[in-house]
């Protein structure tokens, strides 16, 4: 079985040379201080009131005591105050309350005290808090302007700019692979998935439906190269890279190709212009035709009868509306007879839940996945960093921001759902190797040296978590 290299994700230079691998992160850092959990008895008002004079309290204080803010204080008779100041979670939970019934006045003043309360440069709670009050109160402004109310300046500024609007930086995103495993776990999971079921393959198609920056093919394209008989030569690869900004998909394409030329492969890429409702991508997607386009950027799909087709949908599927629409789609990528589906999305404590129109719910789910990604970064990056600020703005803060938009339920159905739904279109779960699982075993080892990640082979796919908490699965389909 041909080993898939462990080559860095970002191999878009044109040269020859074997690329070493990138040095081990930073050590460990003090963990993680939890933080008590629970509404109790205790009435949305009074929370609000009982958090902003301990704000008030301890306006001062340095950024050293952040930790401080939601559960002790100095002052004569803090027992009995810290006793009453809720949790940021609660107020999180509380201020979902509110948004599910409808009182947008307290749901802005619930976030705008946790954004005010909260620092995204603080400890890991408070940087979770802040994000989390900042996509409520985008979520009670956008439900505010739907509703004809104007809503008031200053209050949760902070929204208005909310990172879900734009894409991702580049540099956000590259350093996203860098600091945490989750994309280069599900980027080398999923190509060696790919690698196993276009073996001996002369002509190779891969349909990727979220391409992005395109830093999951090169070391695919890599190890193609590298296993090629020396008789035949390479075999040809050919990838539909679909998204949803133009100018991003020909820079991927562009890169792409450089590195091809680079190692002599014989490739060919071709964007898919998707529109950015997610609602719609299954029905452009299968729209396709065998015509050639030539556009700069495809509205349509060409499939050759004599390429074996992969289907990579990596943190894809849950762009997807509704339970109507995702069994369409998987059963359009069923008719196309792939050799290989592979799919990566994120996990939750038990296997999540499908009712999308339970925000309170559905933040606390969220709450309880994020938690343990912001802890993980807590544990192996220092608060101080750039790279983890521009994480955590640009890449987590979007995902934070949808899982709580009005059709963000459908985030949380974990792989169980996503199984079943495979199922009942006509897919058959195609096993990961033995290898793959080590593999990624071994990506972990390499480049997030934290006793804190765990990979687990279970129901023939690959599960990354953090301590026990399960956070993403890759798995493979036919």
């Amino acid at each position: 079985m041909h080993v898939l290299p462990l080559h860095p994700l970002m191999l878009l230079a044109c040269h020859h040379r074997r690329l070493r691998l990138p040095p081990l992160l930073r050590g460990l850092v003090a963990p993680l201080k939890k933080k008590k959990l629970g509404l109790g008895g205790t009435t949305v008002e009074a929370m609000l009131s009982s958090l902003h004079h301990h704000h008030s309290d301890d306006d001062d204080d340095t950024d050293n005591n952040n930790g401080n803010k939601n559960g002790s204080s100095s002052n004569s008779g803090g027992g009995v105050l810290a006793a009453a100041v809720p949790s940021s979670r609660d107020l999180v939970l509380a201020c979902a309350d509110l948004l599910q019934r409808g009182d947008l006045q307290a749901a802005r003043r619930a976030a705008g005290v946790l954004l005010s309360a909260a620092s995204p440069r603080a400890d890991a709670a408070d940087r979770l808090a802040y994000h989390f009050a900042r996509a409520l109160a985008l979520r009670a402004d956008v439900r505010a302007a739907a509703a004809g109310r104007i809503v008031a300046p200053g209050l949760v500024a902070a929204a208005t700019s909310s990172a879900a609007a734009w894409p991702a930086s580049s540099g956000a995103y590259l350093a996203f692979n860098q600091i945490a495993p989750f994309l280069r776990f599900a980027h080398l999971t999923a190509n060696q998935a790919i690698l196993d079921a276009v073996e001996g393959a002369r002509r190779i198609h891969i349909l990727d439906l979220d391409a992005a920056h395109g830093v999951q093919w090169p070391p695919l394209l890599q190890a193609i190269a590298e296993r090629a008989d020396p008789a035949a030569g390479p075999p040809e690869v050919r990838i539909t890279g679909a998204g949803a900004d133009r100018d991003t998909l020909l820079r991927t394409g562009s890169r792409l190709r450089a590195f091809a030329r680079s190692i002599q492969l014989p490739f060919h890429f071709t964007p898919l212009l998707l529109s950015f409702a997610a609602t719609h991508h299954h029905q452009q997607v299968a729209s396709a035709s065998t015509t050639t386009t030539t556009s700069s950027a495809a509205t349509s799909l060409e499939l050759h009868p004599d390429e074996t087709l992969a289907v990579n949908c990596v943190m894809f599927l849950h762009k997807l509306g509704g339970q109507d629409e995702l069994a369409a789609f998987l059963k359009w990528v069923k008719a196309m007879a792939p050799a290989v589906v592979t799919v990566a999305e994120r996990e939750t404590i038990g296997g999540g839940f499908d009712r999308i129109d339970d925000l309170p719910q559905r933040a606390a789910v969220a709450m309880d996945h994020y938690s343990a990604v912001f802890e993980a970064l807590e544990a192996t990056v220092p608060p101080g960093s750039r790279e983890r600020l521009a994480v955590e703005q640009e890449v987590l803060g979007r995902e934070i921001d949808a899982a709580l938009g009005a059709s963000g339920g459908r985030w949380w159905r974990g792989l169980e759902r996503w199984g079943a739904a495979a199922g009942a279109a006509g897919l058959a779960a195609r096993p990961l190797s033995a290898f793959a699982v080590s593999q990624a075993r071994l990506l972990l080892r390499l480049h997030y040296p934290s006793e804190g990640y765990l990979v687990q082979e279970a129901r023939g796919a690959c599960f990354l978590g953090w301590q026990t908490r399960p956070l993403l699965s890759v798995s493979s389909w036919q």
